[in-house]
């Protein structure tokens, strides 16, 4: 069992709190406003989520999980560096400006990735990038995909990525499914994939829709 802090409390957040509650961990989530009323579907999590503001939720956490949205992350956890210091922060954001339509547009860094500029920002934190190439409802639920999915991870550190795989695990994800591409530079290669899954989205409409590698 470890204590999960997860950054955001929107349906990215709290489909993650969920999931991994039910695999025994402890979730700590951070909202940015914690007096306001929990959202309804934030109610029936059972005893192992609470809810706190964010810096306390990233200081509970043995390993957190950044769903905050991307374009305002990096000044939002730059501000956390004392206390994400020594933990392993999980990097799910995609950093771009919002379409007409509300789904994603271009990126905000054109050149480089969100998760490169994070591990700048906290040199003591380990980062590692997954899970970004995808809706948030494969996530969770990987296994109602036709076709296996795939997360990829992207980080420095071996053994962080060792312990986000086997979180990942805890996801739903088989061992086959994740892909270890290599340093934290390779996230601007996944991070890219946004756009692609955006015009499926546009074309196909909000199904679950993940990118895949194929062998």
């Amino acid at each position: 069992m470890t204590t999960i802090g997860i950054l955001g409390a929107g349906r990215v957040g709290l489909g993650l709190a969920r999931k991994l509650a039910l695999a025994g961990h402890d979730v700590v989530v951070g909202r940015r406003d914690p007096a306001r009323e929990p959202p309804a579907q934030a109610r029936d999590l059972g005893p192992r989520v609470r809810f706190t503001d964010q810096r306390s939720a990233a200081a509970a956490g043995d390993l957190v999980i950044n769903a905050t949205p991307g374009d305002t992350t990096l000044e939002r956890l730059g501000a956390m560096a004392d206390v994400l210091a020594g933990k392993i922060l999980v990097d799910i954001a995609n950093a771009t400006h919002h379409g007409p339509d509300g789904l994603p547009g271009e990126l905000v860094h054109q050149d480089g990735s969100l998760g490169e500029r994070l591990q700048r920002a906290l040199p003591a934190t380990r980062v590692v990038k997954t899970l970004n190439t995808m809706l948030h409802v494969v996530m969770t639920a990987p296994e109602s995909l036709a076709t296996p999915p795939t997360a990829y991870l992207s980080g420095d550190d071996q053994d962080a990525k060792d312990t986000v795989a086997r979180l990942l695990g805890d996801l739903g994800w088989k061992p086959d499914w994740i892909e270890d591409i290599g340093d934290i530079g390779t996230a601007r290669a996944t991070e890219v994939l946004i756009l692609l899954v955006t015009q499926v989205l546009r074309h196909q409409g909000l199904r679950p829709t993940a990118v895949s590698l194929s062998r």
